[in-house]
């Protein structure tokens, strides 16, 4: 499974970079960075719940 952002949707308001600081960030300009897009199976219900909580559905699993 893959982690995927819309950037036409994403507003960077970091939600998920403070669930899953290992997994997303925000560059020096303000803009999400996913830092690996593969996620491991223990990790699939932790990135459903960050999916879930972005406030634009601007990230996806598939």
């Amino acid at each position: 499974m893959r982690i995927k952002a819309d950037f036409d949707l994403c507003e960077s308001n970091a939600v998920c970079v403070g669930m899953a600081p290992d997994v997303f960030e925000l560059d020096d300009n303000d803009y999400l960075v996913i830092l690996s897009e593969d996620v491991p199976d223990e990790r699939v219900e932790e990135m459903r719940q960050v999916v879930a909580s972005c406030p634009r559905s601007a990230l996806s699993i598939e």
